[in-house]
């Protein structure tokens, strides 16, 4: 099965393309509302949450959590950021490996993987191919602005608080450019599901029926990317 690495920027329109996706079938494991299922009261991942920054502060009175609470708590403090996303992301990334699993054991040929820190988190490293959503920085910046009802500085400090997306179209094996009409971005996915399809080919039964295939064709596939990732640092040093 072939498994693919779906990212973007704020207001570049990744949710458009992710849905356009499932329109084609494409089975889709969203990061987003894995990180909202991670959570929910129960789950050991609040309980964590609940211990670091005390049950009074971040969990409502029904026990749910309180996220614009916890989110005023993290916003400007580094230290419990990273407290948070140690107890947010591990859990995520397990949800994400077994809804990998369920799609290999229904027989996919593809799934995708929709994280918007694919590639801050480190997640690149562990997909055959890095689909990036791109649209210029002035057409993100207008787009957020308009969406949010924002003025331009506030919309400029939100982006400018992540990774700008042509940094991470350096980590992309397909770029969709979403500067265009809707019509030219769902002809760009069509076309990209095509190629997935194409690149799946016919080793992806064989991996369903022969486990042990399919794990050494991943091994494979993560060291070859490594590699090509080494050489392409190594170029951009010299």
């Amino acid at each position: 099965m072939l498994v693919v690495g779906l990212t973007g920027g704020i207001a570049t329109g990744k949710s458009t393309v992710s849905s356009l996706l499932r329109a084609h079938n494409v089975p889709i494991i969203d990061a987003d509302v894995l990180a909202r299922k991670v959570v929910e009261p129960g789950t050991p991942a609040l309980a964590a949450i609940a211990r670091a920054f005390g049950p009074e502060h971040v969990l409502r009175a029904d026990g749910t959590l309180d996220r614009a609470a916890l989110g005023a708590l993290v916003f400007a403090d580094e230290g419990k950021r990273r407290v948070l996303n140690a107890i947010v992301h591990p859990a995520v990334r397990r949800e994400m490996f077994w809804g990998v699993l369920r799609c290999w054991w229904r027989g996919e040929r593809v799934c995708v993987l929709d994280v918007p820190l694919l590639i801050e988190g480190g997640l690149w490293k562990w997909v055959a191919k890095v689909v990036v959503v791109y649209c210029s920085a002035e057409i993100q910046l207008q787009r957020l602005m308009k969406r949010d009802n924002s003025s331009r500085e506030d919309a400029s400090a939100r982006l400018n608080a992540q990774l700008p997306i042509a940094e991470k179209v350096q980590y992309a094996d397909v770029v969709i450019d979403n500067s265009g009409s809707l019509r030219d971005l769902e002809r760009q996915v069509e076309q990209l599901v095509q190629r997935l399809n194409d690149d799946a080919g016919w080793s992806w039964r064989l991996s369903w029926l022969f486990p042990p295939w399919g794990v050494a064709s991943a091994v494979w596939t993560l060291s070859w990317r490594a590699l090509r990732r080494s050489k392409k640092n190594s170029s951009k040093k010299r």
